[in-house]
């Protein structure tokens, strides 16, 4: 087997990955700063700074005009993804906490995409099952309370269009999905990754992106499920 991990990453080298990436705007800098500036025992919840621009890419790479994000945190994902969509296109985002997403519905008004932002206080998985049922959706960023990722899963699938995606964060759990006799969150995203491999309904890869990254497209036609 061919070894891809050769390349370490260090913290010059991070420097230069975001060097040669689309660099922040001014607000999403400021949104990012504030996050860690009010909430620093919690500001590794936000999506690291090089996802910013890679879900961004991944709007306009799909045509997504309507996205659905399960956690939102202060919102700098939400406004990443708000800024690719066409000026018609539409977000929900999900999320339970009133002061975390203030901050990120301050930095949308500042940006001109708060019109395109649909914020949803309440559990992710009864915003998802209040949805139609049909497929609608073009794209979804899971990032949120990891035990109930297979239910969100459950939920999104179904209603995802043919050829749509499912990005989910933080798949290898700071290398925990390794431990066989991981509790918690660990365990939780342990049997997502299991249950999102063995789906058929879908096609997958996980990539060693920040703290792991799967991609999950749907596939076209009618396939039974896993």
């Amino acid at each position: 087997m061919t070894k891809g991990n050769s390349t370490k990453i260090t913290d010059e080298l991070y420097r230069y990955v975001l060097d040669h990436n689309p660099p922040l705007d001014p607000i999403q800098q400021g949104l990012v700063a504030t996050t860690y500036e009010r909430f620093p025992d919690v500001a590794g919840m936000q999506s690291a700074e090089e996802q910013g621009p890679l879900l961004a890419f991944l709007v306009r790479l799909t045509g997504a005009r309507h996205i659905v994000e399960i956690g939102t945190f202060t919102g700098f994902s939400t406004l990443s993804m708000a800024q690719a969509l066409p000026a018609d296109g539409t977000l929900i985002a999900c999320d339970v906490s009133q002061e975390w997403t203030s901050y990120g519905r301050e930095a949308w008004q500042k940006a001109g995409v708060a019109d395109r932002i649909d914020l949803r206080i309440a559990p992710a998985l009864d915003t998802l099952r209040a949805m139609p049922q049909e497929p609608h959706i073009d794209m979804a960023y899971v990032d949120a309370d990891k035990e109930s990722q297979i239910a969100y899963w459950e939920e999104l699938v179904p209603r995802l269009r043919p050829g749509g995606l499912i990005v989910t964060d933080n798949t290898l759990y700071h290398g925990t999905v390794l431990d066989e006799s991981a509790t918690g969150s660990a365990a939780g995203v342990r049997a997502y990754n299991e249950h999102v491999a063995a789906d058929s309904r879908m096609e997958s890869v996980l990539l060693a992106i920040s703290d792991g990254i799967t991609l999950s497209r749907k596939r076209q036609g009618d396939v039974d499920p896993a």
